[in-house]
């Protein structure tokens, strides 16, 4: 039996070329790489405008069933996949999302894909990486104090205190930063009011960030946020603080895609991380249209389930940068569907293939729902040692039901090779022409129309249950010239219901929404429903506890 190796192990074992020469791999000449070392550089603005007549390649969106604590393995995946095409001749580049800080040292663990499926450097990429998370931090919090300060000189733009709606943020978990009281200690210290943490990927720069064209396109949105208000209600933005220029200076370097390589040298480009719930939980716009230029395929992620991640990577990612995707995998697992099916976690080990068959409609559901936008779909089956022939089986009977395929990958323990199967089947697909992909909704109509329709289309609710005040904030949004915005669901990713235990493809449930927010930066209106948590704290054993430098300087306990 093969020696088992954990990911940071296999990781640190990887033979990786020097970045310039997976950059040659792309026309990249040199120059237009700024190194971070011998392994990641950024790719130069002006070298990404010389390549903008040039044809896109095709989009592939890898997501996945609702998340269990069994796993299901969607980076991994997306990576596997990626070095499959590129095993099988296709010219493809790798793009996901850069990992916080905070589940790092929390309980989720990196970012960077798993076993021999995986994105390297893969320590660098789980913590500090290019500074890119530092930068947006910084950004966000400059213009925390320039609005402190306004306040503290005088307040001409006369902001009624009680209706700040920008609060600090901090790329780390840490509850006691929630809510915090600020300007204690007398009158240097400013006024006394109630403010509060996020962490940094709930935050609306690094929305704008993964959203933006160029740096002017960064620098109006910046200005556009809205972060108070005055006493008769009218917003006071970013640009009125004069705050968009110094911000947009600090995050120049922040907004140029980060190029590094899979275990198998492969290109990959990984940008920006943006909240699931909070906001729209895509890799950054620059870095996908970059590498639609560059390769035949692009295979991008989306964070958490299909509900949420895959929905807004339509609705909001693809509308906004008029992407057209080509086809979808769906990531599933045995071992979660046997959850959806009622199994305990603690059993998961033990054939059951009625438990897989009682879960599927959650699967079946996902595949309807991307359907829906006219994509084109299969089923990655990303295997665990454990899983049976008779419950692989019932997942590829249930999902030839659903006019689909299902095939199985074991790229975890394979690399690319354990994806090829997958890899030629997505090809096809890509290739078909089949996809006629189309929003959800349109533009134009009405906020609240918009929010039912997705409750209704992709969460089989039957209402949602909002209260006047709510309705009356979208009416005025609309008013103020708003109500183009897509929508931004915040909920729980586990379940297409807003109740996290209620597993499965649930029907004949209500979506009760309990605020509305509006990112005018970033271009949607965020509607949160239930409790959802822009400031995560650790669990009672954080993955902190494991994490170290041994002997020789390498790091140990990264996941």
């Amino acid at each position: 039996m093969a020696e088992f190796k954990t990911d940071i192990e296999i990781a640190r074992a990887a033979r990786k070329l020097p970045i310039q020469d997976i950059g040659d791999r792309l026309g990249i000449p040199a120059e237009h790489l700024l190194p971070y070392g011998h392994d990641k550089a950024k790719i130069g603005q002006d070298f990404i405008r010389q390549i903008q007549d040039r044809p896109d390649g095709k989009l592939i969106l890898v997501t996945s069933i609702n998340p269990t604590p069994a796993g299901e393995g969607k980076s991994t995946t997306t990576v596997g996949l990626g070095d499959a095409l590129n095993r099988i001749g296709k010219s493809t580049v790798v793009c996901i999302r850069e990992a916080s800080l905070g589940p790092n040292f929390g309980m989720k663990g990196g970012a960077a894909g798993g076993g021999r499926a995986q994105v390297v450097p893969m320590e660098d990429m789980n913590l500090h990486f290019t500074g890119d998370f530092h930068a947006i931090t910084s950004a966000h919090n400059l213009l925390t104090a320039m609005l402190d300060n306004h306040i503290h000189w005088g307040n001409s733009l006369e902001i009624d205190e009680r209706r700040i709606v920008w609060r600090r943020v901090l790329d780390m978990n840490d509850r006691a930063l929630r809510d915090i009281v600020v300007g204690l200690g007398g009158v240097g210290n400013g006024f006394t009011r109630q403010a509060g943490f996020d962490i940094t990927v709930a935050s609306e720069v690094m929305a704008i960030l993964c959203l933006a064209k160029d740096l002017g396109d960064l620098e109006r949105r910046l200005g556009d946020m809205i972060i108070a208000y005055r006493r008769d209600k009218t917003p006071i933005r970013c640009r009125d603080l004069k705050a968009d220029g110094a911000m947009t200076v600090l995050l120049k370097d922040a907004m140029q895609p980060n190029l590094v390589q899979t275990l198998e040298n492969n290109p990959a480009l990984v940008h920006g991380g943006p909240f699931g719930n909070i906001a729209h939980g895509c890799n950054s716009l620059i870095a996908t249209t970059t590498a639609l230029k560059l390769g035949e395929y692009v295979v991008t992620e989306a964070g958490f389930g299909a509900d949420l991640g895959a929905e807004k990577f339509f609705d909001i990612k693809c509308r906004k940068a008029g992407l057209h995707p080509a086809a979808a995998v769906i990531v599933a697992t045995v071992r979660a569907m046997k959850m959806n099916g009622g199994v305990a976690r603690e059993d998961l080990a033990n054939e059951d293939v009625e438990a897989v068959e009682n879960g599927c409609p959650n699967l079946g559901r996902h595949i309807a729902n991307v359907k829906g936008f006219g994509v084109p779909v299969v089923v990655a089956i990303n295997h665990f040692h454990g899983d049976t022939d008779a419950e692989i089986q019932a997942v590829r009977e249930f999902v030839a039901t659903q006019g689909a395929e299902a095939i199985v990958c074991t790229h975890w323990a394979e690399g690319g090779a354990g994806a090829e199967e997958l890899a030629h089947k997505v090809a096809q697909l890509a290739d078909s022409g089949a996809s006629c992909f189309a929003p959800l909704y349109p533009d134009d109509m009405p906020l609240f129309e918009k929010i039912e329709t997705i409750a209704r289309r992709i969460y089989h609710a039957d209402e949602v249950l909002a209260n006047t005040t709510v309705r009356e904030q979208l009416h005025a949004w609309e008013a103020a010239g708003y109500g183009h915005l897509p929508i931004c669901m915040a909920k729980t990713q586990y379940s297409f219901s807003t109740d996290p235990n209620l597993r499965g493809a649930p029907t004949h449930h209500s979506v009760p929404v309990r605020e509305v927010r509006l990112s005018a930066g970033a271009g949607f209106v965020v509607v949160v429903c239930g409790e959802i948590m822009t400031m995560p704290g650790l669990p009672e054993r954080p993955a902190a506890e494991n994490i170290r430098l041994d002997e020789q300087g390498w790091v140990e306990g990264l996941f």
